[in-house]
């Protein structure tokens, strides 16, 4: 599927820590040896998913809270360091990789905002995001997983149905779909799909 370049999300100018932490963010994730062409240019992968993210997140609540805008930003740092084919090829090799991997993003954006200064309840605050926790309870983790679907539909669907059994990837838009908001549902149904993508996700959601 075309993708788009997404352009770095702007920040406050009054809060130039803000715009610092981004940059640090960015910097790291430029250390990515895997690429993605985007109109010709070649983008580490995971900078360029950092910036899909934070697109999402500004579109789904453009009066997001500076924590869930550096949380999007950092969501998968570094991630190309604790690759899949290090833990089994099992259910339970892949969960406990989604575990390590959830940890590992909060601990290094951690370390990122105290060498800025940030206080230490707003470095706790983007780590709560980054792992995800109190999904039902709280509304910023629930923008965060819709922006992390988002992302998945629109940039990732192709690969996942050619690597996937046609039933396995039902199950998957299926559980994806339960994940998502009423607001995400909106926007992913907005979405250009190619017929193939188009297909499948009816067939999932009529089972749903």
């Amino acid at each position: 599927m075309p993708v788009r370049y997404i352009a770095p999300i702007t920040m406050h100018q009054h809060n130039p820590s803000l715009q610092e932490a981004i940059r640090l963010f960015d910097e790291a994730n430029n250390a990515d040896p895997h690429h993605i062409e985007i109109n010709g240019q070649s983008l580490p992968y995971e900078l360029f998913y950092a910036r899909c993210l934070s697109d999402w997140v500004e579109k789904l609540s453009p009066n997001a809270s500076p924590a869930l805008r550096l949380a999007s930003r950092c969501q998968h740092l570094c991630r190309w360091e604790i690759p899949r084919n290090s833990y089994p090829p099992t259910r339970a090799g892949y969960l406990q990789w989604r575990t390590e991997l959830k940890s590992f993003h909060a601990k290094k954006s951690g370390e990122i905002l105290r060498q800025l200064g940030f206080p230490g309840e707003f470095i706790e605050r983007v780590q709560t995001l980054n792992l995800k926790k109190n999904l039902a309870q709280d509304p910023e983790v629930q923008v965060l997983e819709d922006a992390l679907c988002l992302v998945t539909l629109q940039y990732q669907l192709g690969d996942l149905i050619r690597k996937t059994d046609k039933e396995k990837m039902i199950s998957i838009l299926q559980k994806t779909w339960k994940k998502m908001s009423p607001l995400a549902h909106q926007e992913a149904l907005k979405l250009s799909y190619p017929p193939d993508q188009l297909a499948l996700i009816q067939e999932a959601l009529a089972g749903a």
